[in-house]
């Protein structure tokens, strides 16, 4: 009678190996029953890609008028919880562009969604701000090299001792016609808790935008729009600045006071309602990440000019500047890569 053969070790070490590629290589956030497993492990096999984010209708408008975003042909977008995540390419690189709608938590969801479904290995983040700095207006575009949630706060009981930080605004300081005591008291600015890979928690106020990727968008040079629109033109044409601080809150800033205090305590010069949410995201698992961010207001500090009238203009300058730095981020890769 024959014996039944057994599989020898170096076959089930292969068929081991096989399995651990199958599932290491198709892995993604969505569980295996998902509708969507499939087509996602099969875009996956198309990146790793950049991972393009904004808040507002505004700016994702700004990327399909622009044409810089090419869609693929296998498969132009996914529709995932809520949000459509458009594949293609922008400049010849492999992207996914997703709209996270308004404020941190929205933003912070948009980015985790991101990295956990898709092969992302950088986040690129662009939108419009205010500005709390007198020396960028309208149209420019800032490239900051830190952000900080200024909206996380501790409320202090009226008459209590001031604290031993430095970083609190009393609201008895804005009474009018004088400054004196006020029932709001005091609010001290906290920091944030990063929960990071191989790391202890730390407590953070400033979050980085990832050193190399500034490095590199420093040294990108693009010509921004001058004209809101055929009526309209700024008195100069716009520029890019670099190495500023940004701060984001759950909150739109339209208030003179609040601008002024931002600036002189804490050097802010754009605020806006997401950039720290993702960096702080992108952060986390040590995924690169950079923030763009076109001045559309004043945050309160302008006389003639509602909030909202030059946000189409804003968009497309940060807009131009993100396209410009996925352009020269995606030549840099292919010849450290050898590739023509």
């Amino acid at each position: 009678m024959a014996m039944e053969s057994k599989p020898s070790i170096g076959r089930m070490s292969c068929l081991l190996l096989l399995l651990f590629f199958f599932f290491f290589r198709c892995s993604s956030g969505l569980p295996s029953t998902h509708p969507l497993r499939s087509v996602v492990d099969q875009i996956n096999e198309l990146g790793p890609f950049l991972g393009l984010v904004m808040a507002y209708s505004a700016e994702a408008d700004a990327v399909e008028s622009s044409g810089c975003f090419v869609p693929a042909n296998f498969q132009p977008y996914v529709d995932l919880y809520g949000r459509r995540f458009h594949i293609g390419t922008i400049r010849g690189v492999d992207v996914v562009y997703v709209m996270s709608g308004q404020r941190r938590l929205n933003a912070g969801i948009t980015v985790q969604i991101l990295l956990d479904v898709f092969s992302v290995r950088g986040i690129v983040h662009f939108g419009t701000a205010g500005s709390a700095n007198d020396s960028i207006s309208f149209g420019d575009v800032s490239v900051p090299k830190f952000a900080a949630f200024t909206g996380s706060w501790a409320w202090k009981k009226f008459n209590s001792l001031k604290g031993s930080s430095n970083q609190e605004i009393s609201f008895g300081e804005y009474n009018v016609p004088a400054e004196g005591k006020n029932l709001l008291s005091t609010v001290e600015f906290k920091p944030e808790e990063l929960y990071s890979i191989g790391q202890p928690m730390k407590e953070l106020f400033w979050l980085p935008v990832n050193s190399r990727w500034f490095q590199i968008a420093e040294k990108i040079e693009v010509e921004l729009e001058r004209c809101a629109n055929k009526t309209y033109c700024l008195p100069n044409t716009p520029k890019v600045v670099f190495g500023l601080k940004a701060s984001t809150a759950d909150v739109f800033l339209d208030n003179a006071a609040y601008r002024k205090f931002l600036f002189k305590k804490f050097g802010v010069s754009t605020v806006d309602e997401e950039s720290a949410a993702v960096i702080m995201t992108a952060i986390s698992p040590a995924v690169p990440v950079i923030v763009f961010r076109g001045v559309s207001d004043l945050a309160g500090g302008e006389a003639q000019w509602s909030s909202t009238s030059l946000s189409d203009l804003a968009s497309l300058n940060a807009l131009k500047v993100a396209v410009k730095f996925i352009e020269v981020l995606g030549r840099k890769e292919h010849l450290l890569l050898g590739k023509d």
